[in-house]
């Protein structure tokens, strides 16, 4: 079976690659990338300029990530193994699962869960995890790193000064959720001027929105470093604030956060070592997909072909059916999955690598801006299967899975491909393509992110009205298919951000070729 869904815009969308000699930073914004990219700059390394990027992120794109959220990074140095530096959301350790009752009907936003009663796991104080970025942006920087957070830091605090612009991407993301935000007097004082979405007069120049409290907060975190968040006075000020509005976390709970350093998953596909996410991510996941293509898929054309899609749609198929089956999360429902993560790409000028994904989880998180620290929260205790006996399912102090997938291939023994995305279950799927497209044909970084792709990880596999149609009835003879068209907004795909080594000295970066704001920057560019 085979569902069309008839896109309305017409354009023909290209984005060349960035290239250059001296690294190269790949995010979801320009703004971000080139704080990534003034780091690199100054001499700093992949680290330091993967934490100035995903800091700067947290300010030009708050309803994608920031630092009231978690994530994880891969970093591959030139010699020696990789690492994961996780530092993912964790619930409460004084949650009590029957506040959050099971009421008739499906709820989850990202995830198709059993509803919530009050939505309590999805909106305000309660669905609220316990953050971890700022301890994981430090661990990962005295670990790897050659700068010290309050320097990294200053990009960010800059942009944070200058105010958040009122461009049309603001108005889009704040009108889309506007009623969530209207219900949080933090989250309206910022993002709803007079009570509605700011947008843009017309005429040169942009207006701004005041992110002056986030301001204060962050120079208060450079002064006090990596566990601003965890210890001290800013700590205290949090746990009050959150106790304040109706959050289980305690300064206990800040106090125990810890960004845990460890190995990797390690893949060997077709001769490229991929280290991926480990633990409770999609990057196990990964593994088993291209495990799958290993054992049953040789490329039988010089170019990705029918046999491929219906490759990655098998493989893919497996990996979910026992990712889902092992760790409880229920279908998603088919439609636009907004994936609001952030992803970011990094190499140096010595070829160091990072792979970064941090996160909010839903659009703006938990909808709360706490008012006196100006942090956008998360809104983590969506990530956990409301029915505690499940997998997956709702416990005090347990860490949620994840889709985060941020990983580093290798050739000869170097770094030469950092790849990850946004977008939810759809992250996966995105980033196995790509790599199959790089590893199994050989092409460029630009050919293999300007390829249509499908997403085979719950319901109808998805595909690119821009396949072949005899691919698409290939698939159809096997999946339920849907047809639809990967515009600016909805993005039916994930959202990649990517670097590569192609020949020595020569490095390139690519972003999503459909979302405008998300741009490769080279250092002095």
């Amino acid at each position: 079976m085979i569902e069309r869904q008839r896109g309305s815009e017409t354009w023909v969308l290209a984005k060349p690659a960035v290239v250059s000699g001296r690294g190269m930073v790949a995010s979801q914004h320009r703004l971000a990338s080139e704080a990534g990219a003034e780091i690199l700059g100054a001499g700093g390394n992949a680290v330091d300029a993967a934490v100035a990027t995903a800091l700067a992120l947290g300010v030009v794109e708050p309803w994608m990530s920031g630092i009231g959220g978690g994530g994880c990074l891969i970093f591959a140095p030139v010699s020696g193994p990789a690492r994961m530096v996780d530092f993912t959301l964790c619930a409460p350790r004084g949650l009590d699962p029957a506040r959050y009752r099971i009421v008739p009907g499906r709820g989850g936003d990202l995830f198709d869960w059993p509803r919530v009663d009050g939505d309590r796991n999805l909106l305000g104080y309660e669905s609220i995890a316990v953050p971890g970025a700022v301890e994981g942006f430090g661990a990962a920087l005295e670990a790897f790193g050659t700068m010290p957070l309050s320097e990294v830091i200053q990009p960010a605090l800059r942009l944070a000064r200058a105010g958040l612009p009122v461009d049309w991407h603001l108005t889009l993301m704040v009108a889309s959720e506007a009623a969530a935000l209207a219900r949080d007097p933090g989250a309206a004082a910022r993002y709803l001027p007079g009570g509605l979405p700011p947008v843009a007069p017309p005429g040169p120049g942009l207006s701004r929105l005041s992110l002056d409290s986030l301001a204060d907060t962050m120079e208060r975190i450079a002064k006090a470093g990596r566990r601003a968040l965890n210890e001290g006075e800013l700590a205290r000020e949090l746990a009050e604030e959150l106790r304040r509005g109706g959050s289980a976390i305690t300064a206990e709970d800040l106090a125990g956060v810890r960004a845990r350093i460890g190995p990797a998953t390690e893949i060997e596909y077709r001769g490229t070592r991929i280290a991926a996410a480990a633990g409770l991510t999609a990057g196990p996941s990964l593994k088993d997909a291209l495990d799958h293509l290993t054992e049953t898929f040789r490329p039988a054309h010089p170019a990705p072909a029918g046999d491929t899609v219906l490759a990655h749609a098998r493989a893919l198929h497996a990996a979910y059916a026992r990712r889902l089956a092992q760790f409880g999360h229920d279908g998603l429902a088919f439609g636009a999955d907004p994936g609001t993560t952030s992803h970011l790409s990094v190499v140096d000028g010595s070829g160091n690598m990072v792979a970064l994904t941090n996160t909010l989880m839903s659009l703006f998180g938990s909808k709360v801006v706490l008012p006196r620290l100006g942090l956008s929260m998360n809104n983590g205790m969506i990530s956990f299967d409301p029915r505690p006996d499940h997998p997956n399912g709702l416990r005090p102090g347990r860490r949620p899975l994840s889709n985060m997938c941020p990983m580093v291939a290798s050739r000869d023994g170097r770094p030469w491909l950092a790849l990850g995305a946004c977008g939810g279950r759809k992250i996966m799927p995105a980033v196995l393509q790509i790599a199959s497209f790089m590893i199994d044909y050989g092409l460029s970084l630009e050919a293999a992110f300007h390829l249509p792709r499908i997403d085979a990880s719950t319901g109808p596999v998805l595909c690119d009205e821009r396949l072949d149609s005899a691919w698409i009835e290939r698939l159809a003879a096997e999946f339920p298919v849907a047809v639809v068209q990967d515009g600016v907004y909805p993005g039916q795909f994930a959202t990649p951000s990517a670097v590569a080594r192609e020949g020595a000295g020569r490095f390139t970066g690519m972003t999503r070729v459909s979302l405008p704001a998300a741009a490769a920057v080279a250092p002095g560019a």
